[in-house]
């Protein structure tokens, strides 16, 4: 079993690209500690947590020689965010526009590797993770060749853009390695300057406190005043940094229904999002990416986006309370 095979059957389980990459300690490794020392990771505690075994995949798969990265384009037909010129409009990250790809990604990297057990004349050791292991994904898909880190943070490829999603697959097999993606940012610093919050602190270093995506998501507390306005309409996650970037403007679009935007998220606007009922929001978020931030976290944005735009008087008395 070679690399190309590996690859060749990537494709047939629906992912655009694949790389290999060595089970090395590369440079761009090292940053991590010295990110969570700055502060930048904020109340993700799970990241200090696993903060030894992101530094080196052979922390998880001890026997580790390879790590296999796949990416999947999610970008859809819909005009990007920014080209809305209604304020009303409930921004939402296209990634969470439709089914979780922790599950949809998960079903084809587990038959991948299925795949390539049945396949492999000897056995090994291997892991796979979505987004949800101790793995510095960008690193590796960067050294696999499925594109760079661009200042933005994002992986960027030069054929497909940035609106991917990374899988990878750490595994003890002896394959053949791609080599790394060269960083054609250039002088470019529109992400840099786009960011409403300044979260982008240097050319690649994203202070994820100030980040829209970690306000809307991750923190569980009140948005902080600094930053509320900065949020705008946002009410899950932010693509301002990546839909500035050039290298997307003629990023391809994916057909595959899993990533089409759910009725419920389709361009709707913050007042009907407002006057949503628990349960309609309930059934909303099932099997969606979105349910990360429950209904609260979600009414507690939709809150914060209608100060923003001047909170229209046809909300209903305690619209944005769950009930």
């Amino acid at each position: 079993m070679t690399s190309s095979d590996i690859k060749a059957k990537a494709t047939e389980f629906g992912f655009d690209i694949c790389g290999v990459a060595p089970a090395v300690d590369h440079p761009e490794l090292k940053f991590y500690r010295e990110w969570l020392e700055r502060g930048y990771a904020g109340e993700m505690a799970y990241l200090h947590r696993t903060a030894d075994r992101r530094a080196d995949v052979r922390q998880v798969v001890p026997s580790a020689q390879t790590v296999i990265v796949t990416g999947t384009i999610y970008n859809t037909d819909r005009p990007y965010s920014t080209e809305s010129a209604d304020p009303n409009r409930a921004q939402i990250a296209r990634y969470a526009w439709g089914d979780d790809y922790h599950d949809v990604i998960g079903e084809r990297m587990e038959s991948l590797l299925s795949w390539m057990r049945e396949r492999s004349p000897e056995p090994f050791a291997a892991r796979a993770y979505v987004d949800t292991g101790p793995v510095q994904e960008r690193v590796y898909a960067q050294h696999a060749g499925v594109g760079w880190i661009g200042k933005n943070t994002c992986v960027i490829n030069p054929e497909i853009g940035s609106w991917i999603f990374l899988a990878a697959i750490i595994c003890s097999l002896p394959l053949e390695v791609d080599a790394p993606s060269l960083d054609q940012c250039g002088t470019c610093t529109l992400c840099i300057e786009a960011c409403p919050t300044q979260a982008i602190v240097a050319p690649g270093v994203l202070d994820s406190t100030r980040c829209i995506s970690y306000l809307t998501i991750e923190l569980k507390g009140d948005i902080p005043a600094t930053h509320g306005a900065g949020i705008g309409s946002h009410v899950y996650g932010c693509d301002i940094c990546q839909e500035v970037c050039p290298w997307n403007a003629v990023a391809p679009k994916s057909s595959a229904p899993a990533w089409q935007p759910r009725p419920a998220w389709d361009r709707v606007d913050l007042l009907t999002l407002a006057e949503r009922t628990d349960e309609a929001l309930t059934a909303a978020l099932r099997g969606s990416p979105m349910k990360r931030t429950k209904i609260q976290g979600l009414r507690r944005n939709v809150a914060a986006a209608l100060k923003n735009v001047g909170a229209d008087p046809r909300v209903r008395p305690g619209a944005l309370s769950s009930k």
